[in-house]
């Protein structure tokens, strides 16, 4: 999991991000935090810098178990299956990020990394809406396991926001969006408002219990109702998106939505990306050209898109309340550390498994057959 993070000081005035001049800042507007310094530490998926980042940053992609999920049997697979879903999806991958400009730009939004500011208590803020265990669980996973080897981190109060999707900031904040976009719109009425969400594998919600599926469509909903209490009465569609490999995931699948919406006679759609606040490879790649060119092609005449909430002011507001709700909340993540002992066999362990692996992942290789149907589903 690459995550890229952010971190500041809180003020009553909300959050000042990203570097250490901000404490001075704050202590000269506030002289009550010079006493407490709080971080706040945003989590996001991060991306590729360059394209040649591309394979190597989905191996490490596809490498996190909490992401792709196998059997315990197989998990010693994890890394070469890594390795080769990776260099099979490298090409198409890499094509993505040059059309939207070499890389992703979230590093560019999100590059100031947390600093030694010597903080006292830290309020952990993914930037994903609803909770899933491969993203906010997978961030704070690795999080945990960062803190737990560190002297220091492992007994800085920290408290973790696990969910914000239901905050009626954040609702009122898609709502505006969606409004507005609806308004450019010859016939406003008339068009879908087509949430398009990440989807996750069908077996994380039904096997391990991932709440993703069921936060998505609450979240959907109280949208809506935002919506009508407006006046706003559109039709809405939920669909899911950037799925990858032979697996199941959460449908109805984004693609095949808008194909049967075209056939059906939809002639006007703004397309809502919902599960992303920002724009990346999902909103500037697969929405803006893969999802629109699929939708024109399939008949739909006038399309829209939502833009990704960013920086909007009433969206920020609404975090920085969030962070000042969590801080009474705040306690250590980890008081304990591994012994050297664990550590070697985890080593052992981990050798002999990438030995194994490696040896069945270069059978895979250079099997004909195989390669070609991972290409078939995997491309």
């Amino acid at each position: 999991m690459n995550t890229v993070a952010r971190s500041g000081v809180l003020s009553d005035a909300g959050i000042a991000g990203g570097a250490s001049s901000y404490a001075e800042t704050a202590t000269e507007s506030y002289p009550h935090v010079a006493e407490e310094k709080i971080g706040v530490l945003l989590l996001n998926l991060g991306g590729p810098d360059t394209l040649n980042d591309v394979q190597p940053f989905l191996f490490n992609l596809f490498a996190d178990p909490d992401i792709i999920r196998l059997p315990r049997l197989f998990r010693f697979l994890q890394q070469p299956l890594a390795k080769l879903i990776s260099v099979l999806r490298a090409p198409k991958s890499r094509e993505g990020y040059a059309s939207i400009g070499g890389g992703s730009p979230l590093r560019q939004i999100t590059n100031e990394q947390i600093k030694r500011d010597k903080i006292t208590k830290l309020v952990v803020l993914p930037l994903y809406p609803q909770f899933s265990i491969s993203t906010t669980g997978s961030s704070i996973r690795v999080l945990e396991n960062a803190f737990r080897e560190d002297a220091y981190l492992s007994r800085l109060p920290v408290s973790i926001i696990q969910y914000w999707y239901q905050r009626p900031g954040y609702i009122k904040s898609m709502a505006d969006l969606i409004q507005k976009e609806l308004e450019t719109f010859s016939k406003p009425k008339e068009a879908i408002i087509f949430f398009s969400a990440h989807g996750v594998p069908v077996s994380y919600v039904e096997d391990a219990g991932d709440p993703y599926r069921d936060q998505m469509e609450e979240c959907i909903d109280l949208i809506m109702q935002e919506l009508k209490s407006r006046g706003v009465s559109n039709d809405h569609v939920l669909a899911y998106q950037s799925r990858v490999g032979p697996v199941q995931w959460l449908k109805p699948y984004t693609d095949e939505v808008l194909v049967e919406l075209g056939q059906k006679g939809v002639k006007s759609l703004v397309a809502v990306p919902v599960s992303f606040v920002s724009e990346h490879i999902e909103t500037l790649e697969e929405i803006d050209m893969e999802y629109k060119h699929l939708a024109l092609e399939s008949g739909i005449e006038n399309w829209a898109r939502v833009p990704a909430l960013n920086c909007t002011s009433s969206f920020i507001t609404d975090l920085a309340d969030a962070v000042v709700e969590a801080l009474p909340s705040a306690t250590a993540m980890s008081t304990g550390g591994s012994t050297s002992e664990g550590g070697d066999q985890d080593l052992i362990n981990y050798v002999v498994k990438l030995f194994f692996g490696s040896i069945l992942a270069f059978v895979l290789l250079f099997s004909p057959k195989l390669v070609n149907a991972f290409r078939n589903h995997l491309i």
